[in-house]
């Protein structure tokens, strides 16, 4: 019984109280990395008193570990989900530099002196060379199977809709196989979401993202597609002509908060 209200409670973090997002791509200036994590792990009390507040809902940092040839490539992802875009725009735009130092030192009472908490956030982003950030929205999504923790493997991928069925055929078509995989065990979890705002320094070429939760070791597809058949094959070109996908970019969780 406590294992079916763990999942539910999962399914619960990744779906209804996660349809908006602001997912963060972090560069970091040479030899920063150890200074980023020491950021990440001051923040943590921060968003978990963030979350008690209903500031946010939901905040992961994850380490990009596949290679990339584009030199901007991040080297961090920040997601931080919203139950709706009213408290996403909240977040946003309402909390000021002071409103997040007073609540950096209330997270902190006790443990870090005040001037301390201070200097902290008077001194976020020297580490960063660039953040660039997406406003999301989720579009669809399967259930989440199992739990998350810290070392979990995600993908995303990157994706420009070409026309108005791209959605669609994701969503209608794609998703009951990947539905099929997870009953059987070969998957964690699919979301689409779409790219509605974005800061004026981050990439133009994508409108949607896609979330994968992988099983290690374990080819989804198999036992649930047919490559060979008819059906998959024109659900095949429908898709390669609806939307251009950006290379997969495999993340590792470092920290969650929910």
């Amino acid at each position: 019984m406590k294992k079916i209200i763990l999942l539910l409670s999962l399914m619960f973090t990744f779906t209804a109280s996660a349809q908006y997002g602001i997912l963060s791509a972090v560069q970091l200036n040479e030899g920063a990395e150890d200074q980023y994590l020491a950021l990440e792990a001051f923040f943590g009390p921060v968003h978990d008193l963030a979350i008690e507040k209903g500031i946010e809902n939901f905040q992961a940092v994850w380490k990009v570990t596949s290679d990339s040839t584009d030199e901007n490539a991040p080297h961090y992802i920040i997601y931080t989900g919203f139950e709706s875009k009213e408290q996403l725009d909240a977040y946003n735009n309402s909390w000021t530099s002071e409103d997040w130092v007073a609540l950096a030192k209330e997270a902190h009472k006790g443990s870090i002196s005040a001037s301390r908490v201070e200097r902290i956030m008077n001194n976020v982003s020297n580490e960063s060379k660039e953040r660039r950030n997406y406003h999301l929205m989720s579009v669809d999504n399967t259930v989440f199977a199992g739990s998350i923790e810290p070392g979990d493997i995600m993908t995303i991928t990157p994706t420009k809709a070409l026309n108005d069925d791209f959605e669609n055929y994701e969503t209608i078509f794609w998703k009951p196989y990947i539905e099929k995989a997870i009953l059987k065990g070969q998957h964690r979890y699919w979301g689409l979401s779409k790219v509605y705002e974005r800061t004026e320094n981050a990439y133009e070429g994508m409108t949607h993202f896609f979330f994968n939760f992988p099983v290690e070791g374990s080819n989804w597809w198999d036992g649930v597609i047919d490559q060979d058949s008819f059906k998959f094959q024109k659900l095949q070109e429908g898709l390669n002509a609806a939307s251009e996908h950006s290379d997969p970019i495999t993340l590792e969780l470092v920290s969650v908060h929910n």
